[in-house]
């Protein structure tokens, strides 16, 4: 974990010792949480190579539902939040966590598309509160100099989950007719499990605010209170915005709509990749797998290191705008490659699935920079649900594209321009806060 931690030299002793155990004793339990999270919302992706044809999912069809998940999301996000704000992380998430990992485990049985459906759905109320939960939690214990970074310290954890989950959910696939199930169902069942662990662990591990720390020593729980006061009353110095302003501020919905654009490429490209690739000749499951997975390696790095360079710099515009618009060429270049060139069409996939996941973690820096309080968990609910519906539009309209043309690189076109209108949107929003910026010698 020292290559992502957000400790730096020439930093004072305390403020290094306090971050290092607050990093230690939060990050792994928030990472496995989301971990979960990505597992069960994007093994489907896997699940969909037996399953599809068993139940005759178009692609259309496979893309709607996969994707209706993030209604959930849109319908309960922002309630999810504000209770979130008021009960504590705790005493929300550690429900959350079992509830979802049960209702994934119930895909297991569904029937045909309209139960699909209702449970990607249901999926989708239940994983709402975690992500917008946990970037406003992130706002209780660490300063914005260390956002950036913590933030991709926890799309790590989606990262693991998308390069070790399609090589396992390969591996379930070939559990068919043990105990009278087809394989798919065993991915699914079997992949909740972790998700129902973890609620049981969130609930007796996870602390809400500095103040209830008691693993943290008195002058640090002091240094860590007085630091996130301070810059809370800097931002406020500037501007306060109540619940109501924040829902409404431009600035909020311009970084919704981009958020929504880049949702809208990037869930399409995650869903579909398995069968993406299996369209490039791959007929192995578990060597799908394994091609699926290898894209997530690189994104690994990527999103740790441009969320560290973003932080030392302080700059966030170019840095998110860069990777969008690399994203978008990379899955633009299909045309120009052809299904002629299937090896250097995968390196446009993996490149383009690399800059893709180096957005988030600098992505949520802007709004977490720009509220406070209450108005940052309406705030954050608001771009992160209605932004996420990118996650269902996204995946539905590649499958549409997909049938009515019958080529992924058409379909990918299409995905590549909601990268790039999303960093242009980002370029034009000019929202570039320099607050406490790391100096170089750090």
């Amino acid at each position: 974990m020292d290559a992502t931690m957000p400790i730096v030299r020439g930093v004072d002793p305390l403020e290094r010792e306090t971050m290092r155990k607050v990093t230690f004793r939060l990050m792994p339990i928030v990472m496995l949480g989301y971990f979960c999270c990505f597992l069960d919302r994007v093994n489907v992706g896997m699940a969909a190579l037996t399953m599809n044809k068993q139940f005759g999912f178009s692609s259309a069809v496979f893309g709607f539902g996969a994707g209706l998940f993030f209604f959930g999301y849109f319908l309960a996000q922002l309630p999810s939040n504000l209770i979130l704000n008021k009960v504590g992380a705790r005493r929300w998430v550690a429900p959350l966590l079992a509830a979802w990992g049960i209702v994934s485990a119930m895909t297991a049985f569904v029937t045909g598309e309209y139960s699909f459906y209702a449970i990607r759905l249901l999926i989708g109320l239940a994983e709402a509160g975690f992500f917008p939960g946990m970037v406003l939690y992130m706002t209780w214990w660490f300063p914005s100099a260390y956002r950036s970074r913590i933030l991709a310290l926890l799309y790590t954890s989606t990262m693991i989950s998308l390069i070790i989950g399609p090589p396992i959910s390969a591996l379930l696939l070939h559990m068919d007719g043990l105990g009278g199930l087809f394989g798919w169902q065993w991915l699914f069942i079997l992949e909740a499990a972790p998700a129902v662990v973890m609620g049981v662990v969130t609930w007796h591990l996870l602390t809400d605010k500095p103040t209830d720390a008691a693993w943290l020593r008195p002058e640090q729980r002091t240094w860590l209170g007085d630091r996130l006061a301070s810059e809370r009353a800097q931002r406020e110095a500037v501007r306060k915005y109540s619940l109501a302003q924040a829902l409404l501020n431009p600035k909020v919905w311009l970084l919704t709509l981009a958020y929504f654009l880049h949702n809208f490429s990037e869930y399409a490209l995650t869903f579909f990749l398995p069968l993406i690739i299996r369209g490039l000749g791959v007929s192995s499951s578990n060597m799908i797998g394994l091609l699926s997975a290898l894209p997530y390696v690189f994104a690994l790095v990527a999103l740790n290191y441009w969320g560290w360079h973003s932080d030392r710099s302080g700059e966030r515009t170019w840095h998110l705008t860069s990777a969008l618009i690399l994203c978008g060429i990379a899955m633009a270049a299909g045309i120009v490659i052809g299904p002629a060139h299937p090896v250097w069409l995968f390196v446009s996939l993996l490149i383009a699935v690399t800059s893709t996941w180096a957005v988030p973690s600098i992505f949520w820096s802007l709004p977490t920079a720009l509220l406070t309080g209450t108005a940052a968990a309406g705030g954050i609910a608001l771009i992160s649900s209605i932004g996420n519906m990118g996650g269902w539009i996204g995946p539905w309209v590649f499958g549409l594209v997909k049938d009515a043309t019958g080529s992924d690189n058409i379909a990918l076109l299409v995905l590549a321009s909601g990268t790039v209108i999303s960093g242009i949107i980002v370029i034009a929003l000019g929202h570039d806060r320099r607050l406490e910026r790391i100096p170089p010698h750090q």
